[in-house]
């Protein structure tokens, strides 16, 4: 039986699951770089369940302080690198057949501690503030110490272990990254409602496509994420090209009409590669498609919700006002009586109006028609701007 072309003439197996697994990366870069472009950023006030894109600075009531750089942040994590050397003595086998020795010097740097810790905190913008929790996410921090010194600085052994691996040259690098208490970030993840109180945070959810809690500004993530598409995809073109293409495959099955190996490996992985960025842009349609659907259906969410609920609060605002005005007058008028009335002459017994005032305090306390009207005012506020921001 005669092999298939692509079988005879194919791919090696490893080159192939390489370039393929190269194709993924990049098209993942890709596909994240364009769900970042399409997501519009959000107000904290405006953050409705699903995926959501925000900006703000990161808040906390009781801040961690980092270990190296003794700051306030949210989170941070640290790692102490030492330095070695060493020389190694090796024997081989010369082009005559000769047993010769020779030496070579060996550098690098091991870690020999690290750590570091993160909570939940506050994102804040000029709306509001939302929950956030790190647990999961891809977090992006600022470097906020670097520093090497040698054993016979305070930093050394201050911040570092005692012990020391083999060969070390007494030098140890320290490094700390941290998101900084107030420090700008740029946050993409997917929001769900929390358990103690009625309001969304941000959490892990596997569903999400992307969960990131990034020092950096969007266009730059945005463009970090077009980076790696381009030179992955690229890379793989060439390890598709040349790497994957074995000069004694191709003298040993030759292709029909003289085809160069190299073009098939070419074509092969441009198909690949075109599939799979059909198939992303696709993907990126239907997801826009739903989310303006979920778009709307928030906007009707919120117009339900000023439908049922600002003729409540007027109700209730007319009915504290009816009975503030009813006490205000009935004290008005026993005012004017006494007022009225001659010194010494016998007046209007406040006594009488004992039990209607009795009955009104007590059916209402405290009177807030005031305050009433000011949480009317707010709730009328709040709402306009909730439906504004789903229409956003």
């Amino acid at each position: 039986m005669n092999e298939s072309p692509f079988i005879a003439f194919g791919i090696p197996a490893l080159g192939g699951l390489l370039a393929l697994l190269l194709v993924f990366l990049a098209i993942r870069a890709g596909r994240r770089q364009r769900l970042i472009s399409d997501l519009p950023t959000s107000k904290t006030t405006g953050v409705f369940i699903g995926l959501v894109e925000l900006k703000g600075t990161a808040e906390v009531e009781i801040p961690l302080v980092s270990f190296l750089a003794s700051e306030s942040c949210v989170y941070f994590q640290w790692h102490v690198d030492e330095h070695w050397s060493r020389t190694v003595t090796e024997t081989y086998t010369d082009s005559e057949g000769r047993t010769q020795t020779r030496t070579r010097t060996e550098t690098g740097w091991t870690t020999v501690a690290q750590g570091g810790d993160g909570i939940p905190f506050y994102l804040r913008d000029d709306c509001g503030i939302i929950q956030i929790r790190p647990e999961k996410a891809k977090v992006e921090p600022r470097t906020i110490f670097d520093q090497t010194c040698g054993r016979y600085q305070a930093l050394y052994y201050a911040k570092g272990p005692p012990g020391a691996v083999a060969d070390s040259t007494g030098q140890r690098h320290f490094v700390e990254r941290a998101i900084p208490l107030h420090a700008e970030l740029y946050v993409v993840g997917h929001a769900r409602e929390r358990e103690d109180v009625v309001a969304p945070e941000i959490a892990d959810d596997a569903r999400a496509e992307m969960f990131l809690i990034s020092t950096r500004s969007e266009e730059q993530v945005r463009r970090g994420l077009a980076w790696q598409f381009w030179l992955i995809g690229l890379f793989g073109a060439v390890l598709a090209i040349g790497g994957l293409v074995a000069p004694d495959a191709i003298q040993d099955h030759p292709l029909p009409n003289n085809i160069p190996k190299y073009v098939v490996a070419a074509a092969f992985f441009a198909v690949v590669w075109l599939v799979s960025w059909i198939a992303m842009v696709y993907n990126s349609i239907v997801t826009l498609r739903q989310r303006v659907q979920q778009g709307w259906s928030n906007v009707d969410v919120q117009l339900k919700r000023r439908h049922d609920l600002i003729p409540n609060l007027v109700n209730a605002v007319q009915g504290m006002r009816g009975y503030e005005q009813k006490v205000q007058t009935e004290l008005a008028h026993l005012r004017a009586q006494l007022m009225a009335t001659p010194p010494g002459e016998p007046g209007p017994d406040p006594k009488a109006a004992k039990t209607t005032l009795a009955a009104i305090i007590e059916h209402y306390p405290e009177l807030k028609a005031n305050s009433s009207f000011m949480n009317l005012q707010q709730n009328l506020v709040d709402t306009e701007q909730r439906i504004a921001l789903a229409r956003g």
